[in-house]
């Protein structure tokens, strides 16, 4: 009987210590940088790969672990299918139990439900600054690019190659030769 931690952070930008640190006592902790929207997150896919009867999986935050209730309840029965409970620290709920079970799926759904009205009120915010004229989107930084970009592709530098050296995503690359 193993005590597994699984830990996530959506962008490369920001650490995992805080939820390390809270995942300490484990005998194993699985952890990954990728956005919790992203359908292949790998490191998921082996800790549930991984677990067997008796475990008990730690995570520090219900969001770290699933992007939505659906996918929430889908790792809760594949955990249950394994019989591996799942501790989520800062809450303090086990799902060893029926209650907490009952208290995973009902914060799992308020959590999805705030994230729907966060993203409602992020785009009436956005179409109220695109009327004012105030919201430009993001930056075309790989378009400021374009002059340098060329000159790799015109010195004969591989498109990959030229990616890595400007600092800009491969399709960015693409896109820049498609329009010279």
């Amino acid at each position: 009987m193993a005590t597994v931690g699984y830990a996530r952070v959506s962008t490369t930008g920001q650490s995992l210590e805080a939820q390390l640190n809270a995942l300490n006592n484990c005998d194993i902790v699985f952890q990954e940088k990728e956005s919790g929207v992203k359908a292949g997150r790998e490191e998921l896919a082996r800790m549930l790969e991984y677990v067997r009867e008796g475990d008990t999986v730690k995570i520090t935050k219900l969001c770290r672990l699933a992007r939505n209730t659906k996918h929430l309840l889908e790792i809760v029965e594949v955990l249950d299918s394994k019989k591996v409970s799942l501790q989520v620290l800062n809450l303090g709920i086990d799902t060893e139990s029926p209650t907490g079970r009952l208290m995973v799926t009902l914060i799992g759904a308020i959590a999805t439900f705030e994230r729907q009205l966060l993203l409602e009120r992020q785009a009436e915010g956005i179409a109220i600054a695109k009327e004012k004229g105030k919201y430009k989107g993001r930056k075309p930084t790989a378009m400021k690019k374009s002059k340098l970009v060329k000159q790799f592709l015109d010195d004969g530098v591989s498109k990959k190659q030229v990616a890595e050296r400007v600092g800009i995503s491969l399709a960015s690359v693409y896109r820049i030769a498609r329009n010279y």
